[in-house]
């Protein structure tokens, strides 16, 4: 190439026999370079891909965790199952995930002939993982509780090896699981145990997927004000909802929940969320023609375009109430909880599956004369990556163990108080981490990073929907205020007791005291924002939701600096508490040491800067509204 360029782009005063010369010299240097060329196609490629192994048996902070807290007979059951699930990952089912990226649903709506049919065709793979999903009991499995308590953590941890591999069907699995568990909190009334059982089959044959129908065209997160569905008495005691449906994620479903106003006898409905109620209706009928419901269009979307998400016209779709009138948003609470757990455990699947693709592909990329895992830079920005999904799977863990409890009443009422405010709280934290951590390991592959067919940039637009499904960052963190409001601080004293217990189990450990001491001190700064929220109390906790919410995920699941000037020898509930394990590994201390690396508590910071002071909003809106 060299020479190449010396003929061409050089400028030389020649003469005629000078002219043959270099002509013949050029034709020389071309048929060196056909050979040349013809001899690369036979030679190794530029770049090694990147790849996995058994997911299971490379995660060893799961099997860490799992060998720490589960019951030797059931960790023996669940490892050989697991095992098994890490290969039938790797060497079936990721495979498929690819042919649902690469053939996404397409809408049909008309026949040949001119009549409506409104038909959604999906593709093989993603009608197989509807089939796998059912094998491997991933809704079942939390239904069935033969692990009693442990039930839920053992699902929890099959869907997350099966989100990054799922080709998007993680979405209708969290609804699924989300309408089975409102249908048991219910009491599985008769009309509803057909579909209770089928939700929660493990034949394929059988198994049901279900919808969750909440978001209207005037609002999202704002059922009470943005529902505009009408529900019309039948005289056989069912329904006829009317109305439209903005964003209905896996259209394909069998089933699904929704919310609507039940009309009186003068067709007048009572507003806000009092005039809710929730129903249960089958999408289509035996025949599989469509429940009285109309496909407008399915969404052009940035990621999840695996899966078929539309707007429906419900046109007298025929429905069953099954909450009492007027309470559904307190009847559907238990499925957004579940899937917002949902969302946490693809978030935490999605940075997990990035860091280790990153990690191995440092092991085989060669930069500057030598790997990228020799590059110490390159490694400090992998190793801030694991931290921050080591926090992030810990929290997960801790929810998950949780409702366990719960749902086989063993749970105390401090933890089932502590469950409602970590669900929004780890919600809001992991979806943020998981579209940043996405980003950062993007990068880590360079111009590859960005290629389509590297299937890289599938999971980073995934990832990115994390922070807005089940509620955005500011809609879950005002969540999290009315959790505390609801329970007159209860809830946040039982937070705070919480970590000192997990404190005080990792105090006898020399080598985490300073921790111990610091992760003390942050909860000190805690109690002083609450303290001093002053009397303007309301506004300056809304102002302060955001940072409030990100100060309870980061003291809860690790300890940070309390002062950009101090030395960070701090960690915290969590990450301290696996740490301080007898057979903790070296991992496992560097981990939570590195999690000091952010600023704990955002709350006070901000707090000391006035960020939350009466004024301060009238400045937020002169910024963003150029208001005088």
């Amino acid at each position: 190439w060299d020479r190449c360029q010396m003929l061409s782009i050089k400028g030389i005063n020649r003469t005629v026999g000078q002219e043959q010369q270099a002509g013949m010299k050029e034709k020389q240097v071309l048929e060196d370079l056909e050979v040349h060329l013809a001899r690369r196609e036979t030679e190794a490629l530029f770049q090694e891909q990147p790849e996995t192994g058994n997911q299971y048996l490379e995660d060893t902070l799961l099997r860490s965790y799992l060998k720490t807290h589960l019951p030797p007979k059931i960790l023996e059951e669940v490892h050989r199952d697991l095992e098994r699930f890490g290969d039938r990952l790797l060497t079936k089912i990721q495979p498929l995930s690819w042919e649902c990226e690469l053939n996404p649903p397409v809408f049909q709506q008309y026949d040949a002939w001119g009549r409506r049919v409104d038909r959604i065709h999906t593709c093989s793979a993603w009608r197989r993982m509807k089939e796998i999903s059912a094998e491997e009991g991933l809704i079942a499995e939390a239904y069935e509780r033969r692990y009693s308590n442990w039930s839920r953590l053992y699902q929890a941890v099959k869907l997350y090896l099966f989100s990054s591999s799922s080709g998007g069907f993680s979405c209708p699995l969290a609804m699924t699981d989300g309408a089975a568990k409102v249908i048991e909190s219910l009491g599985i009334p008769g009309s509803l145990k057909n579909a209770f059982d089928r939700l929660t089959s493990r034949d394929p044959e059988k198994f049901w997927t279900s919808g969750q129908w909440m978001t209207e065209r005037r609002g999202g997160s704002d059922v009470a004000n943005g529902t505009e569905t009408v529900a019309r008495k039948q005289p056989d005691g069912t329904y006829r909802l009317y109305g439209f449906k903005w964003f209905t994620s896996a259209a394909d479903s069998d089933v699904t929940l929704t919310l609507a106003r039940i009309a009186d006898a003068e067709g007048q409905c009572t507003q806000g969320s009092r005039g809710l109620s929730l129903f249960f209706l089958r999408v289509r009928d035996e025949e599989g023609k469509l429940n009285s419901i109309q496909v407008q269009r399915l969404k052009d979307k940035l990621g999840t375009r695996q899966m078929a998400t539309a707007e429906l016209w419900l046109q007298g779709a025929r429905a069953e109430l099954i909450s009492a009138e007027g309470r559904g948003v307190a009847a559907i609470s238990s499925m957004l909880n579940i899937t917002r757990i949902h969302n946490v455990i693809g978030a935490v699947a999605a940075m997990r599956r990035m860091i280790s693709l990153s990690r191995d592909y440092a092991r085989k990329r060669v930069a500057f004369g030598k790997l990228l895992k020799d590059h110490p830079l390159h490694v400090q920005t992998i190793a801030r990556m694991e931290v921050q999904v080591r926090g992030a799977f810990l929290l997960l863990m801790e929810i998950v163990r949780l409702l366990g409890l719960a749902e086989t009443n063993l749970a105390s009422e401090q933890e089932q108080l502590l469950l409602r405010l970590l669900i929004p709280v780890a919600k809001l934290y992991t979806g943020k981490q998981a579209s940043a951590v996405a980003v950062e390991a993007m990068e880590s592959f360079g111009g590859q990073g960005y290629m389509e067919d590297t299937g890289l940039p599938v999971i980073l637009r995934d990832a990115l929907v994390l922070s807005i499904w089940e509620g955005t960052t500011n809609i879950l963190a005002l969540d999290v205020l009315r959790s505390l409001a609801k329970s007159q601080g209860q809830v946040m004293a039982v937070f705070l007791s919480t970590v000192q217990k997990k404190l005080e189990q990792a105090g006898g450990a020399e080598e985490l005291s300073p921790a111990v001491r610091r992760t003390r001190e942050a909860i000190g700064s805690l109690r002083q924002f609450l303290a001093g929220a002053g009397a303007e109390r309301a506004l300056t906790m809304e102002l302060a939701a955001r940072d409030f919410s990100y100060s309870l995920a980061r003291t809860y699941t690790g300890r940070a600096r309390t002062g950009v000037t101090e030395p960070c020898n701090g960690l915290g509930a969590l990450l301290l508490e696996h740490a301080a394990r007898p057979d903790a590994s070296p991992t496992d201390v560097c981990a939570a040491l590195r999690w000091c690396n952010q600023e704990l508590c955002p709350v006070a910071v901000e707090s000391g800067r006035g960020s939350y002071q009466g004024g301060a909003a009238l400045q937020d809106s002169a910024l963003v509204f150029g208001n005088s």
